[in-house]
């Protein structure tokens, strides 16, 4: 098998990719089977932004925090580990940004899509589900579209559900909405195009995020998934990510 690793900047992870190397080998993304991310979830994530045109399975194995969607780090057996893994296939989230200026961008999100407010002002977004008006004005610090890999990171410290791997939902979260004050978010189909609008966006400018890309004075937001591109991710069987966000749900 031949493997592509990848490493953060960290002294753990970079040592964990020196070893990795001498006793595996190493091979350009364009020639390997798997990518092997000696990381954190982080990294993860880095890794489908920039890799996905290879079309390769993502191994992860914790060399860095929390490690949601990595596996444990051993350097032993790792072929063996990789070919009884469990794949998790996905389709990422898609992104098309307008900002002040009339640029637009589009970029892939496995996490989450959010929007959050740059200044004292609190934003205020006009939230529209499938073409149909929703929200006229939704007063709040910002509003998160979350898919369900990424239901348990920052839509859940919002406040938002957990949702099971096999469920077809994303969620949308506010984070500290004013007005409409009993309004707590919604699950939507992952079919669902979600449209927002910033409305008055010279005194209160909004940035939009796709996982760790910004984009500043963000005025407009389309949200859809791309079912042209299909990620998959690797877990030992032991750790599947179904395992895992069952139990998130009971942690105390």
């Amino acid at each position: 098998m031949k493997i592509h690793f990848v490493c953060s900047s960290k002294p753990k992870s970079g040592n964990a990719y020196q070893v990795m190397v001498r006793r595996y080998g190493q091979y350009p993304a364009y020639e390997a089977d798997c990518i092997v991310v000696l990381s954190g979830d982080g990294m993860i994530l880095r890794t489908f932004h920039e890799s996905y045109q290879h079309n390769l399975p993502v191994y992860g194995m914790n060399c860095g925090d929390l490690g949601f969607l990595t596996n444990k780090y051993n350097e032993n057996n790792l072929i063996e580990r990789i070919q009884s893994a469990v794949s998790l296939k996905f389709h990422p989230l898609r992104a098309w940004i307008e900002d002040e200026n009339g640029e637009k961008f589009s970029t892939i999100a496995v996490n989450e899509v959010y929007l959050l407010r740059e200044t004292h002002q609190s934003a205020k977004l006009q939230v529209k589900v499938d073409g149909i008006i929703r929200l006229k004005e939704l007063v709040c610090d910002g509003l998160i579209t979350s898919s369900a890999i990424g239901s348990t990171a920052y839509n859940y410290s919002a406040g938002g559900p957990i949702i099971p791997s096999e469920a077809s939902l994303l969620a949308l979260t506010p984070i500290s909405s004013f007005r409409p004050r009993c309004w707590r978010g919604a699950l939507l189909p992952e079919t669902t195009c979600v449209e927002l609008e910033v409305r008055d966006s010279t005194r209160r400018p909004v940035c939009a995020v796709a996982d760790y890309v910004e984009f500043r004075k963000a005025v407009n937001v389309k949200i859809v998934q791309d079912k042209s591109l299909t990620f998959s991710l690797l877990l030992d069987p032991d750790s599947t990510l179904k395992k895992k966000i069952l139990e998130e749900q009971f942690a105390t």
